[in-house]
């Protein structure tokens, strides 16, 4: 591998160090190791990247490893669906292998484990057992059938491999240490009884081994150098090497463990259970929703291979776990498009424009160009007539000083083409604008070099052509939760956090030069963003998916709403030094609204935390929090934190902090029953007559 000006990471710093200590070049092999129980996700692209990067450096072969050990989960469609996310990714494996391939060695190895008396055959209850293995912080002791005999064991679990037992009767456990500091050492389970079908062995087993049993062991059939995964398989990595040392051979290569951090995206989960949960339950339509982050779903979207291999390059491989920002995914992909993407126009809420002054019946076919970025897109020709469709928020009847869209009485260019002034509006019954008239200026057509052609104008917006235009069903997507870690709260749901609006159809109007595209095919809507054409389409039909704004809306979203934070944190003071209930109820009113504006549980959330402590303003505004937001509620913190709250609020010098936390407090049954003393305190100690007239029921 050439390391000349390139920063090696943790895992290369491994490799090199081994390859300086003697480990033969030829002998490094890689592997990629899915469970085919779902589809891939962007952690998984990660991992993919990683070890086909390696590969790819250190010229050395990649095996794709199914490691298919549960077919109570595992099925044909999640292998097709692997095999074809890799590929795509622009990845090929040297060997297609299946820890499958290995369960008459892995039942040999076992048979010999049980002679050697380091396997026994445990059928106690999974309750009884869990007991009897302790906990991380008392030992376990040993189970009533750890000192079977040889013969007895080998006799069980041949019958439990014919199917003489139901699932759950017996397992075969490793013996090693019921003491162990690790509680994976506590004689682990190798095999389970299990009457599944499975994808690629059929009826032949009624056992299946564990996944810890069988990974290491198949890396090392495999001879594979360097096995890397996650980081919560680091407790396993002892584990891992016992079950190696049971069976190596000095002459064989001895697989090595290695973690690395998972890199968790906001606003999404990559945790396949919960991926799952989101299609049983129709929160998406199926594995392949564009809004999952999911690989097929992500290519359903319109992201490309380089984008997602650009964001695994990006992100890197760290020691440890972090959340990146989906906006980082979303800059690679804006970041390839905007080199390759046409650019065509588009119009998804559509009213009228009628250029009063132009032909009747007359049709121009203009150029315009395919991709600024592109030297080698050239052009195509887009038809304009009289009749157009536009934006309906390009266009106000009577417009602000910054809004430099169409108004009454002011110009703007049609891209591509004249520029045209606002006349007038045509309503409905209801005042609803269904046309808007417009002169055109018959000198200005862009690009003709014309004095009026070079005249600058406020804005200029994208049209179609009603004639001409091709209608075509427009899918908004928008990220599938409004929390940016929907699953990292310990008093919530992940699911209470899905977006209701993360999906939008339209009826948009293209221009008709896009009535050939192809499935796949990628498109930036000019001044809308970028959009590819999904696979429901048919001929006549077409149908688009957003892939991605041109801006990031949610930081812009975002910084809206950390604004509105820190401005009512101001704002609270005035509270304090108005002189009338009046005005207190005024700048109580406007701090209220601002707290029911903000969506983002997490900002919420931290926001409250950071301002439990002995200023009145902060206190008075925590409680606010509490009074006003519909996106938190006492239960979404734990116990030391909410009664930290009340019990500071309760002992604040303000009597209008002291009011506010008790009116909280008397809607929070449980932590009022909790907090009565408290209450019972204060009330004997009060002088101010609204605060003692909350307390005096109590």
């Amino acid at each position: 591998m050439s390391t000349e000006e390139k920063s090696l990471n943790f895992i290369e710093q491994i490799i090199e160090e081994d390859l300086k200590n003697g480990l033969s070049p030829d002998k490094l092999r890689f592997r990629f190791p899915p469970e085919p129980n779902g589809y891939l996700h962007l952690g998984h692209a990660s991992a993919i990247a990683l070890n086909f990067g390696l590969g790819i450096d250190y010229q050395a072969p990649v095996n794709l490893r199914f490691d298919d050990t549960n077919p109570a989960k595992e099925e044909q469609e999640f292998v097709d669906a692997i095999k074809r996310d890799v590929q795509w990714l622009g990845y090929q494996w040297a060997e297609e292998r299946y820890a499958s391939d290995y369960f008459q060695q892995l039942y040999d190895w076992t048979i010999v484990f049980i002679k050697q008396g380091k396997a026994y055959v445990d059928s106690q209850t999974s309750e009884a057992m869990a007991i009897q293995k302790g906990t991380p912080s008392t030992v376990g002791v040993d189970s009533p059938y750890r000192n079977r005999s040889v013969a007895e064991n080998l006799d069980l679990f041949e019958r439990m491999k014919n199917g003489e037992f139901e699932e759950g009767t017996h397992i075969l456990r490793a013996k090693i240490d019921m003491k162990s500091t690790n509680m994976l050492m506590r004689d682990p389970i190798m095999y389970r009884i299990l009457h599944k079908h499975h994808h690629r062995t059929g009826d032949a087993w009624c056992i299946y081994p564990m996944y810890d049993w069988a990974h290491g062991e198949s890396d090392y059939v495999e001879q594979i150098s360097h096995s890397f995964c996650t980081l919560e398989f680091l407790p396993h990595r002892e584990l891992y090497d016992w079950f190696l040392d049971q069976i190596y051979d000095s002459n064989l290569i001895r697989p090595k463990q290695r973690e690395f951090a998972r890199r968790n995206l906001s606003h999404t989960v990559v945790s396949k259970r919960k991926l799952m949960q989101l299609v049983k339950e129709n929160f998406v339509n199926g594995w392949d929703d564009p809004r999952m982050s999911t690989i097929s779903g992500l290519r359903r979207r319109g992201y490309t291979p380089i984008s997602i291999r650009n964001f695994a390059h990006t992100i890197g491989i760290a020691k440890r776990d972090n959340l990146i920002d989906v906006s980082v995914l979303e800059f690679c992909i804006r970041e390839d498009l905007n080199k390759t993407a046409p650019r065509v126009m588009a119009v998804l809420d559509a009213v009228k424009l009628v250029i009063t002054n132009y032909p009747e019946g007359h049709v121009e076919w203009l150029d315009a160009e395919n991709n600024q970025e592109d030297e080698e897109a050239g052009y195509r020709k887009v038809p304009f007539s009289k009749e157009l469709f536009i934006e309906r928020e390009d266009f106000l009847e009577e417009a602000p000083a910054k809004f430099f869209r169409l108004s009454i009485g002011k110009e703007v260019r049609l891209k591509n083409a004249y520029i045209i002034k606002g006349e007038s509006v045509v309503k409905d019954a209801a005042g609803n604008i269904t046309e808007i008239h417009a002169t055109y200026d018959t000198d200005s057509l862009s690009g003709s070099g014309s004095e009026a052609s070079q005249r600058k104008v406020s804005g200029t917006l994208h049209w179609v052509s009603i004639e001409h235009a091709v209608e075509a069903e427009v899918r908004l997507y928008d990220r599938l939760f409004v929390d940016e870690a929907p699953d990292s709260h310990k008093e919530k749901d992940f699911l209470e956090f899905v977006n209701p609006d993360s999906l939008k159809v339209v009826t948009g109007y293209v221009e008709p030069s896009l009535k050939t595209a192809q499935i796949e095919d990628k498109f930036q809507f000019q001044r809308l963003g970028y959009f590819t054409v999904d696979k429901d389409s048919v001929t006549e039909s077409l149908v688009f998916n957003k892939t991605v704004g041109l801006k990031d809306a949610w930081e812009e979203k975002g910084k809206k709403e950390e604004n509105s934070i820190n401005n009512s944190l101001k704002e609270i003071n005035k509270y304090f030094k108005v002189e009338t209930q009046d005005e207190r109820n005024a700048v109580e009113k406007m701090i209220g609204e601002s707290i029911q504006s903000i969506t983002n549980f997490s900002l919420l959330q931290n926001a409250l935390k950071k301002n439990i402590n002995n200023n009145k303003s902060s206190l008075l505004f925590a409680n606010f929090m509490l009074k006003y937001s519909d996106k938190i509620k006492p239960s979404d913190f734990d116990a030391e934190t909410i009664h930290k709250l009340y019990s500071m609020s309760m002992k604040s010098e303000s009597s209008f902090v002291r009011f506010e936390a008790i009116k909280n407090l008397l809607n929070d049954k449980t932590n009022f029953e909790i907090l009565k003393p408290q209450l019972t305190e204060l009330k004997k100690t009060e002088k101010n007559e609204t605060v003692i007239t909350l307390l005096n029921p109590i």
